[in-house]
Protein backbone atom coordinates (compact mmCIF):
# COMPACT_ATOMS: atom_id res chain seq x y z
CA UNK A 1 0.00 0.00 0.00
CA UNK A 2 1.46 3.30 -1.23
CA UNK A 3 0.45 6.88 0.00
CA UNK A 4 0.37 10.35 -1.00
CA UNK A 5 -1.37 13.75 -0.29
CA UNK A 6 -4.12 16.16 -1.84
CA UNK A 7 -5.41 19.05 -0.56
CA UNK A 8 -8.63 20.88 -0.16
CA UNK A 9 -9.67 24.27 1.03
CA UNK A 10 -11.84 24.36 3.59
CA UNK A 11 -12.95 28.10 4.33
CA UNK A 12 -9.26 29.62 4.62
CA UNK A 13 -7.29 26.76 5.68
CA UNK A 14 -5.66 24.42 3.41
CA UNK A 15 -6.26 20.82 4.59
CA UNK A 16 -3.98 18.17 3.42
CA UNK A 17 -5.78 14.56 3.43
CA UNK A 18 -3.28 11.25 2.76
CA UNK A 19 -4.49 9.29 -0.27
CA UNK A 20 -3.70 5.42 0.31
CA UNK A 21 -3.93 3.21 -2.58
CA UNK A 22 -4.63 -0.34 -2.60
CA UNK A 23 -3.24 -3.40 -4.58
CA UNK A 24 -6.25 -2.78 -7.33
CA UNK A 25 -8.98 -0.26 -7.85
CA UNK A 26 -9.46 3.14 -6.83
CA UNK A 27 -7.54 4.92 -4.11
CA UNK A 28 -9.25 6.40 -1.13
CA UNK A 29 -8.67 10.00 0.93
CA UNK A 30 -8.24 9.37 4.63
CA UNK A 31 -10.54 11.69 6.28
CA UNK A 32 -9.60 10.27 9.81
CA UNK A 33 -8.24 13.36 11.17
CA UNK A 34 -10.85 15.82 9.39
CA UNK A 35 -13.25 16.63 11.92
CA UNK A 36 -9.95 17.39 14.30
CA UNK A 37 -8.90 19.54 11.76
CA UNK A 38 -11.40 21.27 10.10
CA UNK A 39 -14.35 20.44 12.89
CA UNK A 40 -16.14 18.98 9.58
CA UNK A 41 -18.00 15.67 8.89
CA UNK A 42 -18.40 14.50 5.19
CA UNK A 43 -21.82 13.88 4.15
CA UNK A 44 -22.57 10.81 2.47
CA UNK A 45 -25.68 8.87 2.33
CA UNK A 46 -25.43 5.37 1.89
CA UNK A 47 -22.19 5.09 1.74
CA UNK A 48 -21.29 5.06 -1.75
CA UNK A 49 -18.26 6.60 -1.93
CA UNK A 50 -16.79 5.71 1.29
CA UNK A 51 -14.15 2.90 2.52
CA UNK A 52 -15.47 1.74 5.64
CA UNK A 53 -12.87 -0.78 5.88
CA UNK A 54 -9.78 -1.93 4.83
CA UNK A 55 -10.36 -5.86 3.18
CA UNK A 56 -8.10 -8.35 1.65
CA UNK A 57 -11.10 -10.68 0.62
CA UNK A 58 -13.26 -9.87 -1.96
CA UNK A 59 -12.55 -7.21 -4.74
CA UNK A 60 -15.22 -5.57 -7.71
CA UNK A 61 -14.67 -3.79 -10.90
CA UNK A 62 -18.32 -2.57 -11.53
CA UNK A 63 -17.16 -0.71 -14.92
CA UNK A 64 -15.33 -3.97 -16.25
CA UNK A 65 -17.88 -6.53 -14.76
CA UNK A 66 -14.84 -8.76 -12.29
CA UNK A 67 -15.40 -10.07 -9.30
CA UNK A 68 -12.41 -11.38 -7.78
CA UNK A 69 -11.89 -13.54 -4.35
CA UNK A 70 -8.91 -13.37 -2.91
CA UNK A 71 -7.48 -12.50 -6.23
CA UNK A 72 -9.36 -15.59 -8.43
CA UNK A 73 -11.69 -14.68 -11.00
CA UNK A 74 -15.45 -16.14 -10.08
CA UNK A 75 -15.48 -17.75 -13.14
CA UNK A 76 -12.68 -19.76 -12.67
CA UNK A 77 -14.23 -21.05 -9.25
CA UNK A 78 -17.52 -21.82 -9.91
CA UNK A 79 -15.76 -23.76 -13.42
CA UNK A 80 -13.64 -25.66 -11.95
CA UNK A 81 -14.10 -25.98 -8.01
CA UNK A 82 -16.82 -26.56 -5.22
CA UNK A 83 -18.37 -24.19 -2.65
CA UNK A 84 -16.27 -26.16 0.59
CA UNK A 85 -12.76 -25.05 -1.46
CA UNK A 86 -14.55 -21.41 -2.28
CA UNK A 87 -14.88 -21.10 1.44
CA UNK A 88 -11.70 -22.33 2.40
CA UNK A 89 -10.54 -20.02 0.55
CA UNK A 90 -12.82 -17.04 1.80
CA UNK A 91 -11.84 -18.05 5.35
CA UNK A 92 -7.29 -18.53 4.63
CA UNK A 93 -6.49 -16.82 2.02
CA UNK A 94 -5.57 -19.72 -0.15
CA UNK A 95 -6.74 -22.47 -2.35
CA UNK A 96 -6.33 -26.08 0.28
CA UNK A 97 -3.91 -28.35 -1.29
CA UNK A 98 -5.51 -32.06 -1.45
CA UNK A 99 -4.35 -32.90 2.55
CA UNK A 100 -6.34 -29.35 3.53
CA UNK A 101 -9.41 -29.66 1.68
CA UNK A 102 -10.33 -32.95 2.98
CA UNK A 103 -9.85 -31.95 6.88
CA UNK A 104 -12.03 -29.06 5.98
CA UNK A 105 -14.39 -31.14 4.12
CA UNK A 106 -14.45 -33.24 7.81
CA UNK A 107 -14.39 -30.72 9.88
CA UNK A 108 -17.99 -28.93 8.26
CA UNK A 109 -19.15 -31.90 7.55
CA UNK A 110 -18.73 -33.23 10.85
CA UNK A 111 -20.32 -30.05 12.32
CA UNK A 112 -23.51 -30.26 10.08
CA UNK A 113 -26.17 -31.52 13.38
CA UNK A 114 -27.77 -29.02 15.13
CA UNK A 115 -28.56 -29.62 19.23
CA UNK A 116 -31.79 -31.96 19.49
CA UNK A 117 -33.13 -29.22 22.02
CA UNK A 118 -33.16 -26.68 18.54
CA UNK A 119 -36.27 -29.07 16.86
CA UNK A 120 -38.28 -27.82 19.98
CA UNK A 121 -37.36 -24.33 19.30
CA UNK A 122 -39.08 -24.40 15.50
CA UNK A 123 -42.18 -25.89 17.27
CA UNK A 124 -42.90 -21.92 18.88
CA UNK A 125 -42.91 -20.97 15.11
CA UNK A 126 -46.65 -20.98 13.21
CA UNK A 127 -46.35 -22.52 10.52
CA UNK A 128 -46.56 -20.70 7.86
CA UNK A 129 -43.86 -18.26 9.36
CA UNK A 130 -41.57 -16.82 7.13
CA UNK A 131 -38.45 -19.15 6.51
CA UNK A 132 -36.17 -15.99 6.65
CA UNK A 133 -38.12 -14.75 10.08
CA UNK A 134 -36.93 -18.54 11.14
CA UNK A 135 -33.75 -18.03 10.24
CA UNK A 136 -33.27 -14.97 11.96
CA UNK A 137 -34.22 -16.55 15.07
CA UNK A 138 -32.72 -19.95 14.67
CA UNK A 139 -29.02 -18.55 13.85
CA UNK A 140 -29.47 -15.89 16.64
CA UNK A 141 -30.70 -18.65 19.29
CA UNK A 142 -27.25 -20.36 18.51
CA UNK A 143 -25.42 -18.67 20.62
CA UNK A 144 -27.75 -19.87 23.77
CA UNK A 145 -26.84 -23.38 22.56
CA UNK A 146 -23.12 -23.23 21.73
CA UNK A 147 -21.79 -20.63 24.39
CA UNK A 148 -18.47 -22.24 24.09
CA UNK A 149 -17.73 -20.75 21.03
CA UNK A 150 -18.77 -16.90 21.73
CA UNK A 151 -15.51 -15.55 22.82
CA UNK A 152 -14.24 -13.45 20.31
CA UNK A 153 -10.44 -12.82 21.55
CA UNK A 154 -9.82 -16.60 21.49
CA UNK A 155 -8.73 -17.48 17.26
CA UNK A 156 -9.84 -21.11 18.45
CA UNK A 157 -12.96 -20.17 19.27
CA UNK A 158 -13.25 -17.43 16.51
CA UNK A 159 -12.51 -20.74 14.19
CA UNK A 160 -15.06 -23.28 15.98
CA UNK A 161 -17.74 -21.03 15.50
CA UNK A 162 -17.13 -20.00 12.12
CA UNK A 163 -16.74 -23.81 11.24
CA UNK A 164 -20.26 -24.46 13.12
CA UNK A 165 -22.53 -21.64 11.14
CA UNK A 166 -20.68 -22.84 7.68
CA UNK A 167 -22.17 -26.37 8.61
CA UNK A 168 -25.16 -25.33 10.44
CA UNK A 169 -26.65 -23.12 7.94
CA UNK A 170 -27.98 -25.38 5.65
CA UNK A 171 -29.28 -27.82 8.40
CA UNK A 172 -31.36 -24.90 10.02
CA UNK A 173 -32.19 -23.91 6.56
CA UNK A 174 -33.53 -27.34 5.83
CA UNK A 175 -35.67 -27.16 8.65
CA UNK A 176 -37.08 -23.93 7.67
CA UNK A 177 -38.53 -25.91 4.87
CA UNK A 178 -39.46 -28.76 6.14
CA UNK A 179 -41.52 -26.91 8.69
CA UNK A 180 -43.03 -24.96 6.65
CA UNK A 181 -44.52 -27.85 4.50
CA UNK A 182 -45.08 -30.30 7.49
CA UNK A 183 -42.90 -32.60 6.66
CA UNK A 184 -40.48 -34.24 9.78
CA UNK A 185 -36.54 -32.70 9.70
CA UNK A 186 -34.38 -35.02 7.82
CA UNK A 187 -30.95 -35.80 10.03
CA UNK A 188 -27.70 -34.68 7.73
CA UNK A 189 -25.18 -37.83 6.59
CA UNK A 190 -21.84 -37.62 6.73
CA UNK A 191 -20.98 -39.86 3.22
CA UNK A 192 -22.86 -36.93 1.47
CA UNK A 193 -20.85 -33.50 0.11
CA UNK A 194 -21.93 -30.08 1.62
CA UNK A 195 -24.76 -29.28 -1.27
CA UNK A 196 -25.68 -32.80 -1.50
CA UNK A 197 -26.60 -33.19 1.85
CA UNK A 198 -28.61 -30.01 2.16
CA UNK A 199 -30.75 -30.99 -1.37
CA UNK A 200 -31.21 -34.49 0.76
CA UNK A 201 -32.34 -32.57 3.74
CA UNK A 202 -35.00 -30.23 2.18
CA UNK A 203 -36.21 -33.31 -0.08
CA UNK A 204 -35.83 -36.65 1.59
CA UNK A 205 -38.83 -38.44 3.65
CA UNK A 206 -38.52 -40.81 6.06
CA UNK A 207 -40.69 -43.48 3.69
CA UNK A 208 -38.78 -44.02 0.66
CA UNK A 209 -34.73 -43.17 0.13
CA UNK A 210 -34.09 -40.14 -2.15
CA UNK A 211 -31.14 -40.39 -4.70
CA UNK A 212 -29.22 -36.79 -5.30
CA UNK A 213 -29.15 -35.65 -8.83
CA UNK A 214 -25.79 -34.45 -9.37
CA UNK A 215 -26.90 -32.28 -12.16
CA UNK A 216 -28.87 -30.17 -9.39
CA UNK A 217 -26.47 -30.52 -6.63
CA UNK A 218 -23.77 -28.98 -8.88
CA UNK A 219 -26.14 -26.31 -10.08
CA UNK A 220 -26.82 -25.71 -6.47
CA UNK A 221 -23.02 -25.25 -5.32
CA UNK A 222 -22.36 -23.18 -8.36
CA UNK A 223 -25.25 -20.35 -7.22
CA UNK A 224 -23.41 -20.98 -3.36
CA UNK A 225 -20.31 -20.10 -5.01
CA UNK A 226 -21.73 -17.23 -6.46
CA UNK A 227 -22.80 -15.81 -3.63
CA UNK A 228 -20.70 -16.46 -1.34
CA UNK A 229 -19.18 -13.02 -0.92
CA UNK A 230 -20.00 -9.77 -2.44
CA UNK A 231 -17.80 -7.01 -0.66
CA UNK A 232 -19.08 -4.24 1.31
CA UNK A 233 -22.81 -5.49 0.56
CA UNK A 234 -25.44 -3.77 3.13
CA UNK A 235 -25.66 -7.37 4.85
CA UNK A 236 -22.20 -7.92 4.88
CA UNK A 237 -21.53 -4.20 6.40
CA UNK A 238 -24.48 -4.67 8.87
CA UNK A 239 -22.18 -7.98 10.31
CA UNK A 240 -19.34 -5.44 10.43
CA UNK A 241 -21.02 -3.04 12.35
CA UNK A 242 -22.57 -5.50 14.80
CA UNK A 243 -19.10 -7.17 15.23
CA UNK A 244 -17.35 -4.28 15.97
CA UNK A 245 -19.48 -3.85 19.40
CA UNK A 246 -18.07 -7.22 20.54
CA UNK A 247 -21.08 -8.95 19.78
CA UNK A 248 -20.82 -12.63 19.17
CA UNK A 249 -20.32 -14.29 16.23
CA UNK A 250 -24.15 -16.23 15.87
CA UNK A 251 -25.81 -12.84 16.56
CA UNK A 252 -23.18 -10.83 13.79
CA UNK A 253 -24.60 -13.41 11.41
CA UNK A 254 -28.26 -13.31 12.56
CA UNK A 255 -27.94 -9.39 12.16
CA UNK A 256 -26.72 -10.13 8.38
CA UNK A 257 -29.13 -12.67 7.61
CA UNK A 258 -32.16 -9.77 8.63
CA UNK A 259 -30.66 -7.11 6.15
CA UNK A 260 -30.47 -9.31 3.70
CA UNK A 261 -34.10 -10.26 3.87
CA UNK A 262 -34.84 -6.91 2.76
CA UNK A 263 -36.21 -7.16 -1.08
CA UNK A 264 -33.63 -4.54 -2.51
CA UNK A 265 -30.99 -6.22 -1.42
CA UNK A 266 -32.08 -10.59 -0.87
CA UNK A 267 -35.29 -10.79 -2.36
CA UNK A 268 -34.23 -9.36 -6.02
CA UNK A 269 -34.82 -12.68 -7.47
CA UNK A 270 -37.98 -13.10 -6.17
CA UNK A 271 -39.06 -10.08 -7.53
CA UNK A 272 -37.46 -11.40 -11.74
CA UNK A 273 -39.94 -14.02 -11.06
CA UNK A 274 -42.93 -12.22 -10.10
CA UNK A 275 -41.78 -9.60 -13.23
CA UNK A 276 -41.44 -12.77 -15.16
CA UNK A 277 -44.84 -14.01 -14.67
CA UNK A 278 -46.34 -10.68 -14.98
CA UNK A 279 -45.06 -10.79 -19.29
CA UNK A 280 -46.66 -13.97 -19.15
CA UNK A 281 -45.21 -14.18 -22.83
CA UNK A 282 -42.68 -13.54 -25.35
CA UNK A 283 -44.55 -11.49 -27.11
CA UNK A 284 -46.18 -9.52 -24.87
CA UNK A 285 -42.44 -7.85 -23.72
CA UNK A 286 -42.72 -4.59 -26.57
CA UNK A 287 -45.16 -3.66 -24.23
CA UNK A 288 -43.21 -3.75 -20.98
CA UNK A 289 -39.96 -2.60 -22.70
CA UNK A 290 -42.15 0.63 -23.47
CA UNK A 291 -43.47 0.74 -20.12
CA UNK A 292 -39.95 0.13 -18.54
CA UNK A 293 -38.72 3.48 -20.83
CA UNK A 294 -41.33 5.53 -19.74
CA UNK A 295 -40.48 7.76 -16.85
CA UNK A 296 -43.97 8.29 -15.65
CA UNK A 297 -44.75 4.56 -15.50
CA UNK A 298 -44.12 2.72 -11.96
CA UNK A 299 -42.98 -0.47 -13.69
CA UNK A 300 -39.69 -1.71 -13.47
CA UNK A 301 -37.46 -4.38 -15.27
CA UNK A 302 -36.23 -6.53 -12.33
CA UNK A 303 -32.86 -8.08 -12.96
CA UNK A 304 -31.27 -5.56 -15.06
CA UNK A 305 -28.98 -3.43 -14.39
CA UNK A 306 -26.49 -3.65 -10.11
CA UNK A 307 -25.61 -0.67 -7.75
CA UNK A 308 -22.17 -1.72 -8.00
CA UNK A 309 -21.93 -3.64 -12.07
CA UNK A 310 -22.08 -0.93 -14.65
CA UNK A 311 -21.29 -3.76 -17.27
CA UNK A 312 -22.20 -7.53 -17.81
CA UNK A 313 -22.34 -9.18 -14.28
CA UNK A 314 -19.81 -11.81 -14.44
CA UNK A 315 -22.26 -14.32 -12.63
CA UNK A 316 -25.30 -13.69 -14.84
CA UNK A 317 -23.33 -15.68 -17.13
CA UNK A 318 -22.37 -18.61 -15.33
CA UNK A 319 -25.72 -18.72 -13.73
CA UNK A 320 -27.63 -18.39 -16.92
CA UNK A 321 -25.77 -21.80 -18.13
CA UNK A 322 -26.88 -23.18 -15.37
CA UNK A 323 -30.27 -22.45 -15.56
CA UNK A 324 -30.29 -23.91 -18.86
CA UNK A 325 -28.27 -27.16 -17.88
CA UNK A 326 -31.13 -27.63 -14.86
CA UNK A 327 -33.73 -26.98 -16.93
CA UNK A 328 -32.62 -29.47 -19.74
CA UNK A 329 -31.56 -32.00 -17.02
CA UNK A 330 -35.24 -31.65 -15.96
CA UNK A 331 -37.15 -31.79 -19.25
CA UNK A 332 -38.77 -28.77 -17.99
CA UNK A 333 -39.97 -26.63 -20.86
CA UNK A 334 -40.18 -23.20 -18.83
CA UNK A 335 -42.11 -20.06 -19.91
CA UNK A 336 -40.60 -18.27 -17.64
CA UNK A 337 -37.35 -18.50 -19.20
CA UNK A 338 -38.58 -18.17 -22.92
CA UNK A 339 -39.59 -14.98 -21.48
CA UNK A 340 -36.48 -14.81 -19.73
CA UNK A 341 -34.33 -15.07 -22.49
CA UNK A 342 -35.89 -13.06 -25.07
CA UNK A 343 -36.06 -10.37 -22.78
CA UNK A 344 -32.78 -10.58 -21.98
CA UNK A 345 -32.07 -10.69 -26.06
CA UNK A 346 -33.74 -7.29 -26.91
CA UNK A 347 -32.68 -5.70 -24.03
CA UNK A 348 -28.66 -6.01 -24.70
CA UNK A 349 -29.55 -4.81 -28.46
CA UNK A 350 -31.79 -1.80 -27.49
CA UNK A 351 -29.66 1.45 -27.09
CA UNK A 352 -31.62 2.39 -24.43
CA UNK A 353 -30.64 -0.01 -22.02
CA UNK A 354 -27.08 -0.17 -23.91
CA UNK A 355 -26.82 3.40 -23.10
CA UNK A 356 -27.95 2.83 -19.48
CA UNK A 357 -25.62 -0.10 -18.89
CA UNK A 358 -28.54 -2.38 -17.70
CA UNK A 359 -27.08 -5.66 -18.16
CA UNK A 360 -28.87 -8.61 -16.89
CA UNK A 361 -27.84 -9.76 -13.18
CA UNK A 362 -27.36 -12.66 -11.57
CA UNK A 363 -31.10 -12.43 -10.10
CA UNK A 364 -32.41 -12.42 -13.62
CA UNK A 365 -31.60 -16.61 -13.88
CA UNK A 366 -30.98 -17.24 -10.39
CA UNK A 367 -34.85 -17.34 -9.15
CA UNK A 368 -35.78 -19.81 -12.12
CA UNK A 369 -32.75 -22.31 -11.52
CA UNK A 370 -34.03 -22.68 -7.74
CA UNK A 371 -38.24 -22.58 -9.41
CA UNK A 372 -37.58 -25.37 -11.26
CA UNK A 373 -35.28 -27.48 -9.01
CA UNK A 374 -39.05 -27.57 -6.69
CA UNK A 375 -37.74 -24.61 -3.85
CA UNK A 376 -40.34 -22.26 -3.11
CA UNK A 377 -40.19 -18.50 -3.40
CA UNK A 378 -39.72 -18.16 -0.01
CA UNK A 379 -36.20 -20.07 -0.04
CA UNK A 380 -34.41 -18.08 -2.37
CA UNK A 381 -33.49 -15.61 0.12
CA UNK A 382 -32.63 -18.36 2.75
CA UNK A 383 -30.24 -19.78 -0.04
CA UNK A 384 -29.03 -16.52 -0.67
CA UNK A 385 -27.92 -16.41 3.51
CA UNK A 386 -26.37 -20.11 3.50
CA UNK A 387 -24.03 -19.26 0.49
CA UNK A 388 -22.79 -15.87 1.93
CA UNK A 389 -22.35 -17.03 5.21
CA UNK A 390 -18.76 -17.64 4.88
CA UNK A 391 -18.40 -14.40 3.23
CA UNK A 392 -20.31 -12.65 6.43
CA UNK A 393 -17.65 -14.82 8.64
CA UNK A 394 -14.45 -13.64 6.62
CA UNK A 395 -15.21 -10.34 6.99
CA UNK A 396 -15.94 -10.48 10.85
CA UNK A 397 -12.85 -12.71 11.40
CA UNK A 398 -11.06 -10.20 9.39
CA UNK A 399 -12.35 -6.94 11.41
CA UNK A 400 -12.16 -9.16 14.56
CA UNK A 401 -8.22 -9.61 13.80
CA UNK A 402 -7.23 -6.31 12.60
CA UNK A 403 -5.65 -4.14 15.12
CA UNK A 404 -7.12 -0.67 13.93
CA UNK A 405 -10.31 -1.88 14.34
CA UNK A 406 -12.84 0.27 16.03
CA UNK A 407 -16.78 0.15 17.14
CA UNK A 408 -18.33 1.46 13.53
CA UNK A 409 -20.15 4.56 14.81
CA UNK A 410 -21.09 7.05 11.85
CA UNK A 411 -21.77 10.64 11.88
CA UNK A 412 -25.12 12.82 11.08
CA UNK A 413 -25.86 16.18 9.26
CA UNK A 414 -28.36 16.99 11.74
CA UNK A 415 -31.25 19.02 10.68
CA UNK A 416 -33.70 19.23 13.25
CA UNK A 417 -34.27 21.45 16.00
CA UNK A 418 -32.45 23.67 17.87
CA UNK A 419 -32.17 24.14 21.38
CA UNK A 420 -35.43 25.03 23.42
CA UNK A 421 -36.44 24.96 26.50
CA UNK A 422 -39.14 22.77 27.61
CA UNK A 423 -42.51 24.38 28.73
CA UNK A 424 -45.45 22.97 31.45
CA UNK A 425 -48.05 21.07 29.40
CA UNK A 426 -50.57 24.13 30.50
CA UNK A 427 -48.05 26.48 28.15
CA UNK A 428 -48.15 23.89 24.97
Amino acid sequence: MTTRDASFQAGDKTVTLPIIEGTIGPAVADIRKLYNDTGMFTYDPGFTSTASCESKITYIDGDAGILLYRGYPIDQLAEHGDFLETCYLLLYGELPTVNEKADFDYRITRHTMVHEQMARFFQGFRRDAHPMAVMVASVGALSAFYHDSTNIADPVERMVASTRMIAKLPTLAAMAYKYSVGQPFVYPKNDLDYTSNFLRMCFAVPCEEYKVNPVMSRALDRFFILHADHEQNASTSTVRLAGSSGANPFACVAAGIASLWGPAHGGANEAVLKMLAEIGTPDRIPIYIAKAKDKNDPFRLMGFGHRVYKNYDPRAKIMQRTTREVLAELGVKDALLDVAIELENIALHDEYFIEKKLYPNIDFYSGITLKAMGLPTAMFTVLFAVARTVGWIAQWKEMIEDPGSKIGRPRQLYTGQTQRDYLPMTKR
